[in-house]
């Protein structure tokens, strides 16, 4: 008999903790996971050719990725990935010829520049 309560009872906890795994209860705290630079359009916006790697440094902070193969790039990433699962992530690359800020790719453009595709469109 008291085999047979031991069994039930083994049983019962083991549903429980995995059903808690396999529900998703409503109002349960779930953890905001934010990595790497934030990065604004604002930041951007203040970027110039010709700037010198300490005036990006201070506008940007210190790059998330400074490859040591090629030091002229510098890789800015952020990544948030909410509470409900949704992943935004936001990639700056910026070019340097010697000390010299020479150009800027990724999902932000400088205020003022024209991508090639709206140069393309004013021809």
């Amino acid at each position: 008999m008291r085999l047979a309560i031991r069994i039930v009872i083994c049983l019962t906890l083991t549903t429980m903790v995995s059903a808690c795994s396999y529900f998703k209860f409503p109002g349960a705290h779930k953890v905001v996971v934010q990595q790497g630079n934030i990065i604004t359009q604002d930041m951007v916006d203040k970027l110039r050719p010709g700037m010198t790697r300490a005036q990006v440094r201070f506008i940007m902070g210190t790059p998330l990725i400074a490859d040591t193969f090629n030091q002229n790039r510098w890789d800015y990433v952020y990544t948030l990935v909410d509470n409900q699962g949704k992943e935004v992530r936001e990639r700056l690359i910026i070019f340097f010829t010697g000390d010299q800020l020479e150009r800027i790719s990724g999902d932000f453009v400088p205020a003022g520049a024209t991508t090639p595709a709206a140069s393309k469109g004013s021809s």
